[in-house]
């Protein structure tokens, strides 16, 4: 998956000067929280802002320069969480880690220009620090609005066959007979896995059965010898 991380954002609207959405597509505004400020990464806490949560990002535009906004998709942010320790930031904080696209170079700076794409972390500090709970009850509610798509995987094996039912996956050139290769689901073996939400998905586990005309033979050879020395 193409992950966009962190980005400018300056888009807004005349008058009120809150961020244009993308109502066509039915992205919706969800919060708004004043006097919020952001740190980016290691580097020191900006001026605050006003966090906007919508249904499909979060935005912070600055309350001092009117072309300063920052803007990260839910798809994007891997963890979000409440910190109040002290010891871990100087602030009470929403902490959030930020999926990024992988790079040969990983320095977030680059001739002292800030690369956003490159950010892995953001902490969001409102000044009144009893919004913390309600902001992170916005954040669980808004990713699951977005949960990770899933990649479909297409395999294409030459020379096979592949047959789907619903209790049998047989692989083979011809008939059940002529199968070498028989694939079962095995409904009491499972295995489970978040696709980041509440619920888990079971994922049948595929148990692999060989039928080859070796083992009968072999048994039969067994058989034999064993009539014989009786």
């Amino acid at each position: 998956m193409v992950v966009g991380g962190l980005r400018e954002f300056a888009l807004r609207r005349s008058g009120d000067g809150s961020p244009a959405l993308d109502e066509s597509n039915g992205e919706e505004l969800m919060h708004v929280q004043p006097s919020v400020a952001v740190a980016l990464g290691s580097r020191s806490v900006e001026s605050p802002g006003t966090l906007y949560i919508t249904s499909r990002k979060l935005i912070w535009l600055s309350d001092v320069d009117v072309a300063k906004g920052y803007a990260v998709d839910f798809l994007s942010i891997s963890l979000h969480a409440v910190s109040r320790d002290p010891q871990t930031y100087s602030s009470p904080c929403i902490y959030t880690q930020i999926e990024v696209v992988e790079d040969d170079e990983d320095d977030t700076e680059s001739a002292g220009v800030l690369e956003l794409s490159k950010i892995r972390e953001m902490r969001l500090v409102p000044s009144d620090a009893t919004q913390l709970d309600t902001l992170f009850d916005v954040f669980c509610e808004c990713a699951e609005l977005n949960p990770e798509p899933v990649e479909e995987e297409e395999e294409e094996e030459s020379g096979h066959n592949w047959v789907f039912s619903a209790d049998q996956m047989v692989v083979g050139g011809g008939g059940e007979e002529d199968a070498e290769w028989q694939i079962s689901q095995s409904p009491t073996s499972v295995i489970g896995h978040s696709n980041g939400g509440d619920e888990s998905i079971a994922q049948p586990m595929l148990e692999l059965r060989i039928n080859d005309q070796r083992f009968d033979d072999a048994e039969e050879m067994v058989h034999e010898s064993e009539t014989k020395d009786h």
